[in-house]
């Protein structure tokens, strides 16, 4: 069975899928209560070990994290920065094991701060399947699949009243991105959402253009130390990688 290494050719349905708007009180709740099924502790030791979780699961270990004391969505994740700026001399036909170890310990260190970065699942994928690695590879393609479908399902994003849900600035980029289109620069437009313009209008399923996406930052600035501050707008990138299928 072929599948998409990267999860930004995947068809975006957020506009007629999304459903579960993040509820922070039923959210708090059951991720700190160690009898719950979604016991924020439980899911991430399942998560770190490759399980594949429900979309419930997702849902909960996703927007619990913003209630764990790792959570830090300001702090300057310098393993990330690297693996960033190492991505234009990745040799994507043909890298060698030196490099995709490189990768990894990169990735690996980057998900200290941001377990659930679509950039860094999207690398780990990318490089255990070049190392042929199959079983972490479908494991990464699949925790990458559910954060994704966790963010698009939080809301249509279409309006500043139904925005899709983000807990780091990053993920509202990979989503953009996910669709394959080209954005112009986020604008924070609210002390709880921005909006990110696309280049060009899109024509979604039902017929509707979208001239650009709307995400709720909220969790972000609420865990925001005093000497932070946001910019009206930011240029944002994403990994200049070329999709590839995989067997």
């Amino acid at each position: 069975m072929k599948r998409l290494l990267f999860i930004l050719l995947l068809t975006f349905t957020a506009a007629t899928s999304w459903a579960k708007i993040p509820d922070e009180d039923d959210i708090l709740r059951k991720t700190m209560d160690s009898s719950s099924p979604y016991y924020y502790t439980s899911l991430m030791v399942r998560y770190n070990n490759l399980e594949r979780l429900t979309e419930e699961e997702y849902h909960y270990l996703y927007y619990g994290f913003a209630y764990q004391d790792d959570y830090r969505p300001t702090a300057i994740n310098n393993a990330f920065d690297q693996l960033y700026s190492s991505l234009p001399t990745i040799n994507t036909e043909s890298p060698d094991s030196k490099e995709l170890a490189y990768i990894i310990s990169l990735c690996n260190e980057a998900m200290i701060l941001d377990p659930f970065s679509p950039t860094i699942l999207n690398m780990l994928v990318f490089a255990y399947g070049q190392m042929g690695d199959k079983k972490r590879e479908e494991a990464y393609f699949y925790h990458l699949h559910g954060i994704m479908e966790t963010i698009k399902s939080s809301g249509d994003g279409r309006g500043e009243k139904y925005p899709m849900h983000i807990i780091m600035f990053s993920h509202a980029t990979d989503v953009v991105s996910s669709m394959g289109l080209a954005s112009k620069r986020a604008e924070i437009i609210s002390r709880k959402v921005e909006y990110i313009p696309l280049v060009a209008p899109r024509k979604m399923p039902d017929g509707k253009k979208v001239r650009g996406f709307y995400f709720d930052y909220s969790r972000i600035y609420r865990n925001k130390p005093e000497e932070v501050t946001f910019k009206k707008k930011r240029t944002w990138q994403f990994n200049g990688l070329k999709p590839r299928e995989y067997k």
